[in-house]
């Protein structure tokens, strides 16, 4: 089944990632978000960053007007329901997803594919709520879309070979790389990024070092381009909890259990960037670690 026209659920820092990406590929593209200010926000975005590219010759200021005017957006959910693709990108809580699926499954045409861009749930039961498992998977993009290249493609227990072959063209169509992904809880990148990240919050937790300090030594020690602690606050302290409450809860195994700190991090609505503070405090020029 050839895709043309691509609807995307949530108007955050993913969905507006995936909308870019999407719209440059050639791609039509609805968003939908339940708040009119989140989908002016992310055409602001979408602008500034291909602005950007154009800026250093990435693409043209012809590219960049065109993909802008193959993107548009509505409040009304149902209005997504006439694409031949639907990415869902809103929170990482499996409730609401499956709430947005039951209010768009009658809206939807019969040859739609519908995808997740979750970092943990499980597919196969975000699938066997629709009317549709066979054409359900996750597609998982990484932070941020634009620039990051791969994208993890996950198969439910009922998805069938079509999907997974459409889904696929179009990643190749964006000039990414597709890890195929088994349906297990986190699959590969969030299988293991996030309990290295959550063993930095255990590291500080227990005092074995500071804020900088562990930051500073898996930059230079083991050459990550970001630290755990400053990557935690880039992707969002409480979508990390989230993941590893995922891990605990899927796998029943005590080495995924969620640092206590992590936790109260989120219950003081310490969010990392999104909230101005996290591992680091970012309300002044420069961040400034909270511990």
């Amino acid at each position: 089944m050839e895709i043309q026209k691509i609807g995307i659920i949530g108007a955050g820092q993913m969905g507006n990632g995936i909308a870019h990406v999407m719209a440059l590929a050639d791609y039509d593209v609805v968003m939908t978000d339940v708040s009119q200010q989140a989908l002016d926000a992310a055409l602001v975005a979408i602008q500034k960053n291909m602005d950007r590219q154009a800026s250093r010759g990435k693409i043209s200021d012809a590219d960049v007007k065109a993909a802008m005017g193959r993107i548009s957006t509505t409040l009304n959910l149902p209005d997504v329901g006439a694409t031949d693709l639907v990415i869902e990108a809103a929170t990482e809580r499996e409730t609401v997803k499956q709430a947005i699926f039951e209010d768009l499954l009658p809206h939807l045409q019969p040859h739609t594919i519908l995808t997740s861009n979750t970092s943990s749930i499980s597919i196969t039961r975000l699938a066997s709520r629709t009317d549709r498992p066979e054409r359900f998977m996750g597609f998982h993009f990484m932070n941020p879309v634009p620039v990051m290249q791969l994208v993890e493609l996950i198969r439910g227990i009922a998805t069938d070979e079509p999907t997974f072959n459409a889904c696929k063209t179009v990643v190749d169509r964006l000039g990414k790389t597709a890890a195929s992904a088994e349906d297990f809880p986190a699959f590969i990148v969030n299988r293991i990024l996030m309990p290295m990240i959550n063993e930095a919050v255990y590291t500080l937790y227990e005092g074995v070092g500071n804020v900088r300090s562990i930051d500073e030594s898996m930059k230079l020690g083991a050459n990550h381009p970001m630290g755990p602690l400053e990557l935690a606050d880039f992707i969002g302290l409480d979508t990390c909890l989230a993941i590893m409450n995922v891990l605990h809860d899927g796998l029943a195994d005590t080495k995924y259990r969620p640092c206590p700190l992590l936790t109260k991090y989120v219950e003081a609505g310490w969010l990392g960037r999104k909230t101005k503070r996290g591992f680091y405090d970012y309300r002044g020029e420069t961040p400034v670690p909270t511990r």
